[in-house]
């Protein structure tokens, strides 16, 4: 039977619109890391449809260039996102958020660049874009996160800072979400041993939050990077969080969970990190804490439990042998006057902190926080009953 002359018609229309709206929103100009920024600022776009489409249309630019009717065909695109892509120019402003990234002093890395992170790649649904401030190196690859609650103790806290310290020595970036507790504990722990640290925010890269954290977010900017997926003057919600908390667990070797109550965000990062195959690590607090509760919970799930530095390096040791600090000498660590002078007291036999302050001089606020430098350095170890002792990696 003949097709009706008028159905001819009406699809031949059909094929010359979808014809003409193709390539007709981009310039010949754009690269491809422009249209991959302009897809990550349409709301409903997410990575796993950004990835759907580049297997079908093969390049960023020819999806912003493609046809209503042609994204329809994509599984999974549904008439809102095809609707939002085709007019992408009407819902966002490119050249803007360009400007922005340019006076701010960031740069923007997409999954199509070398630089992205090789794990982060990897994940089911990686960011389809990562905002930069600061750097992003190979060496980044060896990467733990150290995250926690941010209502905290001062335990949590100074765990924190020492495993950190640790990581920071052996060569290890330390990764974290740079909120209040135990995430600015742990860039602060790794910053003052000079290592690297990377800060995973959960709102645009030109917002500072918590606001206390100006200066410290200009500290990892300048030894690591801040970095986040999402664009300019994006507010912080209860959305943004769990998709910042796949950042830091899918960029990393693993997962250090060190205070947590069961509701903490850091249980989503432990339980993400599990899921993309990752070593989950867990700090055990004192029972009756409700902030080592969640903590606890991983460890009884699988998690392995880490009492010290030791328990996530040997872990991953093949990976960094050379920064491994079991292999420097203690002559090697820079020491202030009050921690050599701690420290060459120590080293001659087991002392009590009460009798390093009669002997030494010093007050006692001074030798704590010189006996914590020492700790963190791996030079000293705390016996029970506040005697403390060198320690036999330096000391055989």
């Amino acid at each position: 039977m003949p097709v009706p002359e008028n159905i001819i018609d009406e699809v031949s229309s059909i094929l010359l619109i979808d014809s003409l709206a193709t390539n007709r929103h981009v310039s010949s100009d754009m690269t491809s890391q422009e249209a991959m920024i302009a897809l990550n600022m349409l709301e409903k776009v997410g990575p796993i449809t950004v990835r759907r489409l580049l297997e079908k249309f093969a390049s960023p630019e020819k999806i912003l260039a493609a046809s209503q009717q042609s994204l329809l065909r994509i599984p999974g695109v549904g008439a809102d996102t095809a609707a939002s892509i085709a007019r992408w120019e009407t819902q966002i402003d490119l050249k803007k958020e360009l400007s922005h990234c340019k006076s701010f002093g960031c740069h923007i890395v997409t999954q199509l660049d070398l630089t992205y992170p090789s794990a982060l790649r990897n994940i089911y649904d990686p960011p389809i874009v990562l905002y930069v401030r600061g750097s992003l190196e190979e060496r980044d690859q060896t990467s733990i996160a150290l995250v926690g609650s941010r209502m905290t103790t001062h335990y949590g806290r100074e765990t924190t800072r020492k495993l950190a310290y640790q990581l920071g020595m052996a060569g290890v970036t330390v990764v974290s979400g740079g909120a209040r507790g135990i995430d600015s504990s742990a860039h602060q722990g790794a910053l003052s041993a000079k290592g690297r640290t990377i800060c995973v925010l959960g709102n645009g890269i030109n917002i500072t939050y918590p606001s206390e954290n100006r200066e410290l977010f200009e500290q990892v900017s300048s030894n690591g990077a801040v970095i986040t997926q999402f664009p300019f003057n994006r507010q912080a919600d209860r959305q943004t969080f769990p998709i910042r908390n796949r950042i830091i667990a899918g960029m990393t070797l693993g997962t250090a969970v060190v205070e947590a109550n069961v509701n903490s965000g850091a249980l989503i990062t432990a339980n993400m990190a599990n899921d993309y195959g990752r070593l989950v690590f867990a700090v055990p607090g004192p029972i009756h804490s409700p902030r080592s509760k969640g903590c606890h919970q991983l460890i009884k799930n699988g998690a392995k439990l880490c009492e010290s530095v030791d328990d996530i390096l040997t872990e991953f040791e093949y990976l960094f042998p050379a920064a491994n600090p079991l292999e420097q000498s203690a002559s090697a660590i820079p020491l202030s006057d009050s921690e050599q002078t701690l420290y060459d007291m120590i080293r001659q036999e087991d002392i009590h902190v009460d009798e390093l302050v009669r002997m030494s001089g010093l007050t006692i606020s001074t030798v704590s926080v010189a006996l914590l430098q020492l700790e963190m350095k791996r030079l000293i170890k705390q016996r029970p009953g506040n005697h403390y002792c060198a320690s036999t990696e330096f000391n055989p």
